[in-house]
């Protein structure tokens, strides 16, 4: 009886060994994801396109037109004609008439105007070499000492009514005479009414009726 009963336990166990080696193993699945791909806003979007919103241009327009340095004259700069003209101060003795190269008063015209003023301008037209004039209205004077240079200058002159004298008396004849401009007369509105040039020496005297009815 002993004997059957251990055989019977020795078949149990048996069976037990054979079911347990006849399981499958089974191992667990590792699901990895891409370690390097991080959930980065900075980096844009998957396919690396820069964010146009912090993009930073590289370039700045306003330095690159400056440094440049565009010149629109040759490396001899422009000057003012007679900018290197040594003028002595000193009014010359005036010529005496009938001297060779005198050139005495001149008429340069008469021109009407029922404006309440003129425009007066005048410049050395020819070489600029230091001629100077005093401007009068009516014998009274009204511009003591006027520097010709190659730009006009000018004055307004209130006119009364009836004639109007200006006259331009030269007060040298620079470093060479005579004595030239051009006067140009403007009325009220801008508009040019009279134009003239004069050739004068020292003393002498160029002049312009202006009439206001």
């Amino acid at each position: 009886m002993r004997i059957i009963l251990l055989i019977c336990i020795l078949f149990l166990f048996s069976g037990i060994g054979r079911a347990q080696t006849d399981l499958p193993t089974t191992n667990p699945l590792k699901i990895e994801g891409d370690r390097g791909a991080k959930n980065n806003q900075d980096q844009g979007t998957a396919l690396k396109m820069p964010s146009i919103i912090t993009l930073k241009p590289t370039t700045n327009l306003r330095d690159s037109l400056t440094a440049r340095n565009i010149k629109m004259l040759p490396d001899r700069e422009l000057v003012q004609a007679g900018h290197d003209l040594k003028i002595d101060p000193k009014i010359k003795p005036k010529e005496k008439e009938g001297d060779s190269g005198f050139f005495g008063n001149m008429y340069l015209g008469d021109v009407k105007s029922n404006g309440k003023f003129v425009g007066i301008v005048c410049r050395d037209h020819e070489y600029v070499d230091g001629d100077r004039v005093r401007i009068l209205l009516n014998d009274v004077v009204v511009e003591p000492n006027v520097f010709l240079t190659g730009s006009f200058k000018g004055i307004n002159l209130d006119l009364k009514k009836g004639f109007n004298r200006i006259d331009f008396e030269a007060l040298n004849q620079g470093t060479s005479g005579p004595n030239t401009a051009q006067v140009n007369v403007y009325d009220d509105e801008g508009k040019m009414i009279h134009s003239n040039m004069w050739n004068l020496s020292t003393g002498s005297k160029a002049t312009i009726i202006i009439i206001k009815e």
